[in-house]
This record gives C-alpha cells, structure tokens and sequence, in this order.
C-alpha cells in the first residue's frame, strides 16, 4: 500500500496517510487526481481502477466519507478492501457509529488507530481487541498525564 485517503464528497481531505516517500508536491497532486477520479463514479461502478503505474481501490462509507489506496500491481484488491473494511470496524468500535465529524474533531484518535493497524503500508496487527486495548491504554495515559500537568507544582 503505496497511501490512504479519507475524503467526503465535497472533496474535502479528512485523513492522509503516505507509506512511502514522495514530495508535498507530488502528494497534493496525487489527491487532487484521486478526488477527480473518485468522485464523480457512479455508486454502483467497480471500486478498483487503474492510474499511473497504480491500482486505485476505493470505498465510499458512512454516505459521505470515501476511503481510497494506491497499490502496488502485485497488491492484492480485495484483501486491501478487506483492510479498509476492518479500519472502518476499528473506527466504529472506538468512536462507537463513527461519523465524518468524529474524524473531524478527533483526528489524532484516527491517526493513532491507523498507526496501530498498519505499518509501512501492510497489516500490523489484525485483532480488534487487541488495538481496542492499546486505544484503552493510550487514553489511560492521557488522563492520567492530564491529571498530572493540572496540579500546581509547589
């Protein structure tokens, strides 16, 4: 997996994520291509295309949020869709029925759920509970460094 796109149907960018290295220059165009050619497909069309030297799998969830990658050619489509579809279970079991505004206002959580579940680009842990757990552990930590930075130092 070359990068992940969340975007609504406005065309509005929600989430970024690039697995290999490549120039702001060469990102903003990448989504801006992915926006053109995501957007105006009928609802009912395939969810895979071809671009550049890429296959392009897409799915729209929630009515209004679109979840786009880029693969490589050897790249399988439908396990990719099998891991956007298990990212979309992780969003919804944290954010409990995730909307578009959760990803909005609380995007570092997103990000974080997306950095325990891929790594550079491939599966890094495949069980729910598990990065439900480390989601647990990550807000325990929050509260409690909160908690913490609250108290007046004497």
């Amino acid at each position: 997996m070359r990068f992940l796109l969340l975007f609504s149907r406005q065309g509005k960018l929600r989430l970024q994520k690039w697995f290999t290295p490549i120039t702001d220059r060469e990102k903003k165009k990448v989504i801006r291509d992915m926006m053109t050619l995501v957007l105006p497909r009928q609802p009912r069309s395939c969810n895979f295309l071809q671009w550049r030297d890429l296959k392009v799998i897409y799915k729209r969830w929630y009515a209004s949020l679109y979840f786009c990658t880029g693969l490589d050619d050897q790249d399988n489509e439908l396990l990719t869709l099998e891991v956007l579809h298990r990212y979309v279970e992780l969003l919804d079991k944290y954010f409990g029925n995730v909307c578009e505004l959760d990803i909005i206002f609380n995007f570092e959580k997103a990000y974080f759920i997306l950095d325990e579940f891929l790594m550079g680009g491939e599966v890094l842990e495949t069980s729910k509970t598990a990065v439900g757990v480390s989601m647990e552990e990550a807000d325990t930590l929050q509260e409690t460094m909160e908690e913490y930075m609250s108290k007046p130092a004497y």
